[in-house]
């Protein structure tokens, strides 16, 4: 079996593993996290965020109308994508987006590969960040910030090393982009450590560079490209060395073992239903 047939649960069964195995170690060698508390990070950076957000709703809403009936003759109803992120603190709230993918799926039941999904609008709407903007609503309600670590899937939580966990001493960000041009996607370890580097000197000044850097990491090709089709892969754990990795880079071990246990499930239920029907057989011929 290829890493591609793996199934979502089989996939999640990995990462358990590999933070099982790994996380312990890795958190006795990783660096001390120190993050910054001031008065910009307690009050300012809020009412700024209440500031923005109010606004860019307000002159933003002809343009969302716009972009639904698009949406909805691009892929139907529902209009809108709603998903689990979690936030400050750990805290889950819902992220809403328009939907620019279909719910296509393989034989298996499980949903194809987003670049595979996506449809034509919704390249354009990715590569623009105009599904960004319902984000600002996020904003207005205390989940989510202008600026700080991008808010990710809940599953990611016990995943962390105690160093990255620290993304989330803030509320997430549309954006915490790269500080420096980089001339590649950049990975899992990058952004994490972006993220650790952020909470650590959050200000004002820093606020003012990382939305200039927002508005050209929006616009840059390599990082528009990144988000129209998802190329990066899932956030499955670390490596020995205590690198974040995704699916491409765990050891193939882990996939042997999560094979091994799927084949024993099915053989052990398989027997069961072998015996059931012998049982029922005989009970048949003594009546």
């Amino acid at each position: 079996m290829e890493k591609t047939e793996l199934t979502k649960a089989m996939r999640w069964k990995i990462a358990e593993y590999l933070a099982e195995d790994r996380l312990n170690e890795i958190n006795c060698r990783v660096e001390t996290v120190y993050v910054r508390d001031s008065l910009y990070t307690k009050y300012i950076k809020r009412l700024i965020d209440i500031t923005v957000s109010l606004g860019v709703c307000i002159i933003t809403l002809p343009l969302n109308i716009i972009i639904g009936i698009i949406t909805y003759f691009d892929v139907g109803r529902p209009l809108f994508f709603i998903q689990e992120r979690i936030g400050k603190n750990g805290k889950i709230f819902h992220i809403i987006k328009f939907r620019n993918m279909r719910d296509t799926r393989d034989e298996k039941g499980e949903l194809l590969p987003a670049a595979q999904r996506v449809t034509r609008f919704g390249k354009i709407v990715r590569k623009t960040s105009l599904d960004e903007l319902l984000n600002f609503w996020s904003i207005l309600k205390g989940d989510m910030s202008l600026i700080g670590p991008r808010p990710l899937v809940p599953e990611y939580y016990y995943r962390y090393n105690k160093r990255h966990i620290n993304r989330l001493a803030f509320r997430p960000g549309l954006e915490c982009p790269p500080r420096r041009h980089l001339d590649h996607i950049w990975t899992w370890q990058e952004q994490f450590e972006n993220d650790v580097w952020y909470v650590e000197n959050v200000s004002f000044f820093t606020d003012c560079k990382m939305m200039i850097n927002l508005v050209r990491f929006a616009l840059e090709h390599e990082s528009s490209n990144a988000r129209a089709v998802s190329s990066r892969g899932t956030f499955m754990g670390y490596s020995l060395d205590g690198k974040a990795i995704n699916m491409d880079e765990v050891p193939q071990e882990y996939i042997e073992r999560v094979i091994s246990e799927k084949n024993r499930t099915e053989e052990a239920v398989l027997s069961w239903e072998k015996n059931v029907k012998e049982d029922a057989g005989t009970q048949k011929k003594a009546v």
